[in-house]
């Protein structure tokens, strides 16, 4: 199992009011350079706060959400600080309640 690291906010704080698109940009960028892996993702109406253990999590946060989700820790502390208004969290994947950690409920339209 792996530990997977979020910030989470609504949809429309994380992707339109916020500049994230930029930040993420940024980051991927400099990971081409340093030749590394990308290790986040963004998520709208992330499927891991279904699991019955992120009840609470998902009760404190405007629905539709989204999360930057990472396997990188202190890529999401930097995103915390940055951002404010998220709530931090993690959880181990997969697991017999998460079975993919990026999965989204969102509908492509």
């Amino acid at each position: 199992m792996q530990t997977y690291y979020y910030v989470l906010a609504s949809q429309k704080f994380l992707v339109q009011e916020e500049p994230i698109e930029e930040v993420l940009k940024e980051r991927i960028r400099h990971y081409h350079e340093q030749e590394k892996e990308i290790d986040f993702w963004l998520v709208k109406q992330p499927a891991f706060l279904e699991a019955p253990e992120m009840a609470e999590i998902k009760a404190k946060c405007p629905q539709p959400a989204a999360a930057i989700i990472s396997t990188n820790q202190q890529f999401i502390t930097w995103l915390k600080l940055r951002l404010e208004y998220v709530i931090v969290g993690e959880f181990q994947a997969p697991s017999d309640t998460i079975s993919n950690p990026i999965a989204s409920l969102a509908t492509v339209s």
